[in-house]
């Protein structure tokens, strides 16, 4: 037991020292954290470690993904969610049939369909590898493309392997499971996220909301895996329902404390991810050798492997940007019609009128149908502004391909494979091998690489834009609070209650209108994010003020 808890403690000091000395050494924390790994596994506390893979997907991965999509700029997904489907799906399916073929042709005795299978394994970006990615420069559009993918393509590729792995492989044995899991998945995350906001805004103690939080991801991640549908999908859906609605649902105090929890929680499971990483190394390499697989074959293999990986993902994302720009240039030119529509829609005359020109419709349309017209209208123009202002060109394709790296997804689901699969030991170290040369040979020269192919911004023009956007933001802060009447100041109990309750009203429709404009994709996100959370800790100072006045 106590040699448990030195190792326990001991991680927990390596994940907070890799997490500070990686950005001064110039190298990543996971790295880091890897290569720390791997010396420890050379250890005789870690000579028979025996890491079951269950822990990592369906104990790790869950709580990661539920907490990434809570943060995660729902509109930007809502944005690029048909290339982000592109890269989940189809990229993914692609990836494993190609990787499928090489491997049946370099491995012997595996056939296509344990080809295919090692092929899933190796085919998904890792949520928790991209999180290197974050900490750099890049095009906000890169990041909810990436984001994005590693939230959903791990379900293409659990459910390729399981398909992959039985008795029988079908496509459409293929298609109907992942069909089914998907459904499922949405329906389960979908119910689990509204239960969450529905139970959670009756709790008033932030610390007793946030253990509840903890419980959510997987309240939808382990019903949907006894259903035979993906478990992860239904924590992300949990994920972005929770993000979505919960600043019109939870308080302030609520939100804050969920925040910084869940920052800690990321930053101890993803530490604890990559070390666990590192420490398999050396059982894996001792198993191949045991079986006179051989390791510096599967190592070749890996690496050629490797190589397919970004080949593929290169020959993917080329066309895709190529319609994500014409797209783009579409947009513009509807840019103008769409203006001047919305002009027209000043008046309520006006709205009549356009939808009924819109929609063909001689009946007169009812105030719901109005405003979500309206809404459609405004979104249109806000994406194209998004469009233009965040353009997708070759530099955001190297990123988008370079920074697609594999990672705890790979080396777990490596080790769900049967033990009686064919030259297990050597497909585990060719799926352990991909994913190390990924972090390490991707994630060790994606922040070199950005920084020589991006033009270093006009730290000016960058400055005066956001100056800009957030002067915009203040302005309908404050004209939305001009609606209310300011309580006469009286130097009494009941005169405090009465500004207090005058500004937190304020607050609340300050907080309101910034929603409104964040579903509309009104305003830059992250400076969106920034005004709510000062409103936030307006509202928290506020509340404790008047918890000590009263009291």
């Amino acid at each position: 037991m106590t040699e448990l808890l030195v190792v326990i403690v001991a991680a927990l000091v390596v994940i907070a020292g890799a997490k500070e000395a990686g950005p001064r050494l110039g190298v990543a924390a996971p790295l880091v954290l890897v290569v720390i790994g791997v010396a420890a596994s050379f250890l005789p506390v870690f000579g028979t470690v025996d890491i079951e893979p269950e822990w990592i997907l369906e104990g790790v991965l869950p709580p990661l993904l539920y907490s990434s999509a809570v943060s995660m700029p729902a509109m930007n997904f809502r944005r690029e969610f048909g290339a982000i489907s592109g890269l989940s799906v189809l990229l993914v399916v692609g990836s494993a049939l190609l990787l499928g073929v090489f491997f049946m042709l370099v491995v012997p005795d595996i056939g296509f369909a344990w080809g295919v299978a090692l092929g899933a394994i190796v085919s998904p970006t890792d949520a928790v590898a991209t999180s290197i990615v974050k900490q750099m420069s890049v095009s906000k559009r890169v990041v909810a493309l990436l984001d994005g993918e590693s939230l959903l393509n791990d379900a293409t590729a659990l459910v390729m392997l399981r398909v992959a792995t039985a008795a029988v492989f079908s496509f459409w044995g293929a298609l109907g499971s992942f069909g089914y899991s998907m459904a499922v998945a949405l329906v389960v995350g979908g119910f689990v996220g509204w239960l969450n906001l529905a139970v959670r805004q009756r709790v008033t103690d932030p610390t007793v909301n946030t253990v509840i939080s903890f419980a959510v991801p997987f309240l939808a991640s382990v019903p949907a895996g006894l259903l035979g549908a993906s478990g992860l999908v239904a924590a992300v859906v949990a994920g972005l329902v929770t993000g979505i609605r919960a600043p019109r649902e939870l308080s302030a105090q609520n939100r804050l404390s969920d925040s910084q929890n869940w920052r800690t929680v990321e930053l101890v499971l993803e530490g604890a991810v990559f070390l666990t990483m590192g420490v398999q190394i050396k059982q894996i390499v001792t198993s191949v050798e045991r079986d006179h697989s051989g390791v510096a074959t599967a190592v070749l293999i890996a690496a050629c492997a490797f190589a397919l990986t970004v080949l593929v993902r290169a020959a993917y994302v080329v066309p895709l940007l190529v319609i994500l720009v014409r797209r783009a240039r579409h947009g513009v030119t509807m840019q103008q019609h769409l203006q001047e529509m919305q002009d027209r829609m000043s008046t309520p005359e006006g709205k009549q009128e356009t939808f009924a020109q819109m929609n063909r419709r001689k009946r007169k349309a009812s105030e719901r149908e109005l405003n979500y017209f309206t809404s459609r209208i405004r979104q249109g123009l806000a994406n194209i502004d998004y469009f233009v202002r965040e353009p997708l060109g070759w530099r955001e394709g190297v990123a988008v391909v370079w920074a697609g790296m594999r990672g705890a997804v790979t080396v777990a689901a490596a080790q769900t494979l049967p033990e009686d699969t064919p030259q297990r030991s050597m497909l585990v170290l060719i799926a352990y091998a991909v994913a190390v040369m990924s972090l390490v040979v991707q994630g060790g020269t994606i922040g070199p690489l950005l920084r020589r192919i991006t033009p270093q911004p006009d730290p000016a023009s960058a400055e005066a834009e956001a100056h800009a956007e957030w002067n915009r933001i203040m302005e309908l802060m404050r004209t939305s609070g001009e609606g209310f009447s300011q309580p006469p100041p009286v130097a009494t109990a009941e005169g405090f209650r009465a500004a207090k309750e005058y500004r937190l009203a304020i607050l609340a429709e300050q907080r309101k209108v910034l929603l409104d404009a964040r579903d509309h994709g009104t305003f830059d996100a992250d400076l969106l994010a920034n005004a709510l959370a000062n409103l936030d800790a307006s509202q928290i100072a506020l509340e404790m003020r008047g918890k000590f006045t009263d009291g």
